[in-house]
């Protein structure tokens, strides 16, 4: 039996959402075409575009459809830095946080070598901004700034960010507000009109949706440069044809997600407790990373990430996989190499800590029995991977730190 604890990677996808897309497999009809069945696949399109809307509180028309999170991350970061940037040249600036999703911090490393100043906001060690520090960012120079781009929800640890202040002090200054919401959406209350944001990046199959559609909510007297250029479709903002049968999928998994919401949350932040519990009756020095409370303010409900002191993460990875557990770790391996994790890195721990962990998250197919299988096996596990881990040190003494890129995740929140 196979338990499979990476949903943050990506989540089985919903009977419902399922059957909604199969039924549209075989329609026929460009959304952008004028006669009958390129009419009935707009109608697919704008009454999902509905839902979706209705799902997350916002208008239909600032659902702006994509193929999914990185896309959206790499629209509104790259989008609002040039609109703003044209429409004032002072405005260089981009705050961002050292934690965020690859899909935001490669966009903003590119923008950097075109002559942004992007700034990462220092993060506490529960991985949380330090909002004074950002409030003091903002305001040594607002006007020079462009945008704000801060996580809903750190898709390694789990700890839930400020926005609610991130929005009013940037939104004191005129300064618009993006959020990778990918890992929020689902488990945690999620409302665009009350959170404040002005972009906010979601995707099909984090929520039980298909693979390949997501969209970025963006407000609607927000201007933004496109990324793509041709047919003009989604506000003139997001060219190229549209997928009505996942599109489909994506809104029924999106009402679902949000529909079934506090009930899950309340059902993973009992067996998240359960597995944090179990491992660490079993190895008692693991170190539960990310903020230890619970709560929509606090951290992810199915988000579990521990560190194994003398391990290296991605050993007990395999080690797990060959007992039928799978996870990921919190570290990324570049040509075979394990690099530290950016995010425990930029939370002071040191390399070695940050190579050490493993990411265990929950979902909507979760139950006790996963959590009784991993109990069962982190033992064994963590012992043998210790074992390889001084042999390897012995076999070399004195070897210098691995070097490389930051710990890089996939745009699921997996790491490779």
């Amino acid at each position: 039996m196979t338990v499979y604890l990476d949903h943050a990677a990506t989540t089985p996808i919903l009977p419902e959402a399922a059957a909604a897309m199969t039924a549209q497999l075989t329609a026929v009809g460009n959304a952008s075409s004028l006669h009958a069945s390129g009419r009935a696949a707009r109608r697919v399109v704008e009454e999902s575009r509905e839902r979706i809307a209705r799902a997350l509180g916002c208008r239909p028309g600032e659902v702006v459809l994509t193929s999914g999170g990185t896309e959206s991350d790499n629209l509104a970061v790259k989008g609002l830095y040039w609109s703003r940037r044209g429409q004032d040249p002072r405005r260089v600036r981009i705050l961002s946080t050292p934690i965020e999703h690859h899909a935001v911090l490669d966009p903003l490393q590119w923008l950097a070598s075109e002559g942004a100043k992007v700034e990462h906001v220092a993060v506490d060690r529960l991985g949380r901004l330090d909002v004074e520090a950002f409030r003091h960012a903002v305001e040594s120079d607002p006007e020079s700034v462009a945008l704000v781009t801060v996580m809903w929800a750190n898709n390694e640890v789990g700890t839930v960010q400020p926005l609610a202040e991130v929005v009013e002090i940037a939104h004191a200054h005129g300064i618009p507000v993006h959020t990778d919401a990918v890992q929020a959406l689902g488990q945690l209350p999620v409302d665009f009109a009350a959170s404040g944001v002005d972009a906010l990046t979601i995707t099909g199959h984090k929520v039980g949706g298909p693979y390949g559609v997501g969209a970025l909510l963006l407000r609607r007297e927000l201007q933004l440069t496109p990324l793509l250029h041709g047919g003009g479709q989604e506000r003139d903002v997001r060219s190229g044809t549209i997928d009505p049968p996942a599109i489909a999928g994506f809104a029924v998994a999106c009402e679902l997600a949000v529909a079934r919401q506090p009930e899950l949350a309340t059902r993973l932040d009992a067996l998240r407790q359960e597995l944090v519990a179990g491992v660490r009756r079993v190895v008692p020095d693991a170190v539960h990373n990310g903020d230890p409370a619970t709560g929509p303010d606090h951290r992810l409900p199915g988000n579990v990430h521990l560190a194994f002191p003398g391990c290296e993460g991605d050993s007990l990875l395999m080690l797990l996989d060959a007992r039928g557990v799978e996870c990921s770790t919190g570290s990324a391996c570049d040509a075979g190499v394990p690099q530290a994790s950016h995010v425990l890195l930029a939370t002071g721990h040191d390399e070695e800590f940050a190579r050490s962990s493993l990411r265990f998250s929950l979902g909507h197919t979760s139950t006790e029995a996963d959590v009784a299988a991993v109990v069962e096996a982190i033992g064994p596990v963590v012992e043998r991977a210790r074992g390889a881990a001084l042999s390897t040190r012995a076999g070399r003494p004195g070897r210098p730190g691995r070097a490389g890129r930051a710990g890089r995740s996939d745009r699921s929140g997996a790491t490779p």
